[in-house]
């Protein structure tokens, strides 16, 4: 059994593996060490007599405390997700330690899932990134656009009467309000942009797999055609590939 910690720019995600199947999962928008303690201590309250927690992992694009290390490490097999941090695949992205972790084991997770493939890894959260990794096992990149809460927050503070709304799922292609307007023009450009993204990938390493994950997938995997492959806590996945392969390394 493991944990699996992803601090990510809005939640904090901390999640209970076997192997790898995710057993329980708990997220936060904020975390203290005193609520770390309580969810390990629940998820070893809930074991059988024959499971026990021996590894664990923490991944973060955020700072946190250094109390949460020394208490993992006081517990656990401990790997902490860093640039220099061993993975099962080729890092080829030139500025290694500029990575986020997130889309680092995304693509981990993506290749251990569909190895030897040309994979897209489109994760829509506070940022939408996309990220390659090719049939060589070898990551190359990818682009970071703003995610759809950044987009609505960006109209707001930069203008003087457009209001800050929240996203909505059906949207008209058409606005005929201001409040439509602009969510027509925050969802359907968001929507235009991934599958422009998307047919570029295509055209450029044919054929290529593309996964969807993230906060918003929901919304765009019913929107986008039936070849997307959604993968609910891709994340986490790759961060449990990545510890796996650390402790047998």
């Amino acid at each position: 059994m493991k944990i699996v910690i992803d601090f990510g720019n809005t939640l904090k995600k901390i999640a209970l593996f076997k192997e790898k199947k995710i057993v329980d999962i708990k997220s936060f928008k904020q975390i203290n060490l005193k609520q770390l303690k309580s969810v390990i201590e629940e998820f070893e309250t809930s074991l059988v007599s024959e499971d026990k927690i021996d590894a664990a992992i923490i991944s973060s694009v955020i700072n946190y405390p250094v109390s949460f290390k020394k208490y993992l490490k006081s517990k656990f097999k401990f790997t902490e997700l860093s640039d220099k941090t061993p993975v099962p695949i080729i890092n080829k992205y030139k500025t290694p330690e500029t990575l986020g972790k997130d889309r680092l084991a995304a693509v981990v997770a993506a290749n251990d899932y569909f190895p030897d493939e040309n994979i897209l890894v489109i994760d829509a959260g506070t940022c939408i990134t996309y990220d390659f990794i090719n049939s060589q096992n070898e990551y190359i990149g990818g682009g970071i656009s703003p995610g759809i809460s950044i987009r609505l927050q960006s109209l707001h503070n930069f203008t003087d009467n457009l209001p800050l709304l929240k996203s909505k799922d059906n949207v008209q292609l058409i606005g005929k309000t201001t409040e439509e307007s602009i969510l027509s023009g925050v969802l359907n450009g968001v929507l235009a942009e991934i599958q422009g993204v998307i047919e570029l990938y295509k055209k450029e390493f044919f054929p290529v797999r593309i996964i969807f994950s993230g906060g918003d997938i929901n919304y765009f995997v019913r929107k986008l055609k039936n070849d997307i492959f959604a993968i609910p806590n891709i994340v986490l996945n790759g961060l449990n590939v990545i510890l796996d392969y650390n402790v047998k390394y």
